[in-house]
């Protein structure tokens, strides 16, 4: 069994589709096709069904491609470990958040003092940030809700308060709290959909009694903020988004019914290989958020 079957079995087991996968891999199809059928043979198993031309992984077959995809990924996490350990690779940290908020400070900060480490940094959905982690593409993700899974380990870092603002005109814009139930009929601006911010305030919404009447969806606090000032719906905000804002969001309502809180938390696979950077990043945002009140 060698190393170039296995991965032309993970790119037919990925595409589900021969001539897809022998034009991916630019190869011949029939040569594709014997190599597959070869590893099968060594299997002693079809690995996949085969019904009109259609290919369907199996049972055996998703058990296998599970394996293999071990093996690719240990694979590569041993060349990252080996260019770290002989030099040749940047100290480069990767990093996927959904709250890009507590980004400026605390990297502001940790590059004061490790000013040669360099950071890629993305915009995902708690979804995307699982599947990352699970596929050891990411060093860390922030994320607001608990990510959970297969040699994922999710620290958590700080619990926050969710408050309300609604426009300055708005009927309870002279209160300073709410129960979430008396704005059931209001217009929202919220969240995309698949972010945990949002799946978190849907819950709130729902613990109160209601589903909400999502008037505008966004993925940016600051603009959020606006479409509120100029009238168009009420917006749930996380307390950590008017740290140090220029901008300040317009009347703040506290909840007082249900609870509302998120706790905000730092992830990362065992599988993947942290390098000296990474430690020390990781290490850092512990230290980080310990000291500091929001």
């Amino acid at each position: 069994m060698e190393l170039l079957q296995l991965k032309y079995f993970q790119t037919v087991a990925g595409l589900e589709h021969m001539t897809k996968a022998a034009e991916e891999l630019q190869i011949a199809q029939p040569s594709l096709s014997k190599t597959i059928s070869r590893l099968e043979e060594d299997l002693g198993v079809p690995l996949f069904d085969r019904k009109n031309r259609q290919l369907r992984l199996n049972e055996y077959g998703k058990l296998f491609l599970d394996r293999v995809n071990r093996i690719f990924l240990e694979l590569n996490e041993g060349k990252r470990e080996i260019a770290e350990r002989s030099e040749q690779g940047q100290s480069q940290i990767t990093l996927a958040v959904s709250i890009p908020r507590v980004l400026p400070e605390l990297l502001s900060s940790f590059l004061k003092q490790y000013p040669d480490i360099k950071f890629q940094q993305v915009l995902r959905s708690t979804t995307s940030m699982k599947s990352q982690l699970e596929k050891a593409e990411i060093d860390f993700c922030i994320s607001s809700v608990p990510i959970e899974g297969t040699d994922i380990v999710w620290e958590p870092l700080m619990t926050e308060e969710i408050y309300l603002i609604v426009p300055p005109e708005h009927r309870l814009s002279r209160r300073e709290e709410i129960v979430l139930s008396e704005v059931k009929n209001d217009p929202f601006i919220s969240m995309n959909t698949g972010f945990g911010f949002r799946n978190l305030t849907d819950a709130f919404c729902h613990e109160a009694g209601f589903i909400p009447n999502i008037a505008f969806e966004g993925d940016e606090p600051g603009v959020i903020g606006d479409l509120v000032r100029q009238g168009l719906g009420i917006a749930f905000i996380p307390e950590i988004s008017w740290i140090h804002h220029t901008n300040p969001f317009p009347n703040k309502l506290r909840i007082i019914e249900p609870k509302c809180q998120r706790t905000i938390g730092l992830g990362w696979s065992k599988r993947r290989y942290l390098s000296d950077a990474a430690q020390q990043f990781r290490q850092y945002v512990t230290d980080y958020f310990s000291k500091r009140s929001f």
